[in-house]
């Protein structure tokens, strides 16, 4: 079994590089507990690239991508170019031709809420409580990467959305996997009543759906679905969608589990896998130690798993939800006691190390932390 990876990471632009840290230091404590190698060559990216070498994405870190066994990414984003819309060279281009280049063809964002946590959600505890879903977004084609023309003297612009068979159907084949390992319902998010790509989609997971005779197929218009997020998350299991539905849908959904910063993502493709924080790259917490590093860890697990380490995803994720029930988090889950971005980094990794013993190990920290307050 393999034992050493090389990770590339990239952290990225405001708070990305804060919350990487704590990635990379929880990973190494996943080397000492459970005697693996981790490898990390840095690269830049978004922003940060674009200030030092006019370029979003620049060769160098595509090839440290492509030579990894993994991409830990942080976030992307900076106010410069956020209220510029006619800057020609913008930080989204790096992740979009990072995506394309690597055929990271498959977003996966998981939803879970955690039971100490569903007082911070705008919604009813009776309506999110146990909610569980898995959204596949696929991410390389539709009407992101389409044709686009604007002709700025007579005020015209299209996008062009197109899909192809060999687009859909691999994200849906996964799609149906992961539902066969869980409540087996696969739900496909479309517009089929109104666009032709929603209908091939519709047409190639009816096709599919032949395969996988356990799990249950059922259709949903985007707009019925953004709503039935809100009014009864718990219906659905799996989700799978196109790429732009499943970029507003996701977005949408995170806001159940009551903190954008819990949670992960994932863009797998046949060779190469990226891993991902959902949230954005905040620019206004830069450098303040208050991000919420949870999400960027918890896509760490999923990175793990990538990798056939699930033994240590386990572990991290029990160390992250140990955190959580002890309330050992960043302000935006706990106002009146609150901890930095690097001090819960380390409590994960001390807890995945030292199991129960670490909680003796901070627990005079948080009598002398709330003291203080």
């Amino acid at each position: 079994m393999k034992t050493s990876f090389n990770i590339a990471v990239l952290p990225g632009d405001g708070i990305g590089p804060e919350v990487v840290n704590e990635s990379t230091k929880v990973l190494n404590a996943v080397g000492e507990a459970f005697n693996y190698t981790f490898e990390f060559r840095y690269g830049l990216m978004g922003a940060e690239a674009i200030f030092k070498t006019g370029n979003p994405l620049p060769d160098e870190t595509l090839q440290i991508c492509k030579e990894s066994d993994a991409v830990l990414f942080g976030a992307i984003g900076d106010p410069s170019f956020d209220h510029n819309p006619d800057a020609k060279v913008r930080p989204e281009q790096g992740l979009l031709k990072l995506r394309k280049e690597l055929g990271l063809f498959a977003n996966i964002r998981p939803l879970k809420t955690y039971a100490s946590l569903i007082d911070k959600s705008p919604l009813k505890k009776e309506i999110i409580e146990g909610a569980d879903i898995q959204i596949f977004r696929e991410l390389v084609s539709g009407i992101y990467f389409g044709e686009k023309f604007t002709d700025e003297e007579s005020g015209y612009a299209y996008d062009i959305c197109t899909y192809h068979r060999d687009e859909i159907a691999p994200i849906v084949h996964m799609a149906f996997q992961e539902a066969r390992k869980r409540r087996k319902k696969l739900t496909l998010i479309d517009k089929a009543n109104v666009l032709d790509t929603s209908r091939l989609w519709r047409k190639v997971c009816k096709e599919i759906a032949q395969e996988y005779p356990d799990v249950e197929l059922d259709f949903m218009f985007v707009d019925n679905a953004a709503m039935q997020l809100i009014l009864n998350p718990k219906q659905f299991d799996v989700i799978v969608t196109e790429n732009m539905f499943g970029d507003i849908i996701s977005d949408e959904a995170s806001v159940i589990g009551g903190s954008i910063g819990l949670l992960p993502s994932a863009s797998i493709g046949n060779e190469n896998a990226l891993f991902e924080p959902i949230h954005g790259s905040y620019p206004q917490a830069k450098g303040k130690g208050i991000a919420n590093p949870v999400a960027s860890v918890l896509s760490t697990a999923m990175m793990l798993d990538y990798l056939g380490l699930e033994q240590a995803a386990e572990r991290l994720r029990q160390s992250v939800e140990y955190a959580i029930e002890n309330k050992y988090v960043t302000v935006d889950l706990n106002a009146d006691l609150y901890y930095s971005t690097s001090e819960v980094g380390s409590f994960i990794a001390d807890y995945i190390k030292y199991s129960e013993k670490s909680y003796y190990n901070f627990e005079n920290v948080k009598i002398g932390k709330s003291t203080i307050v």
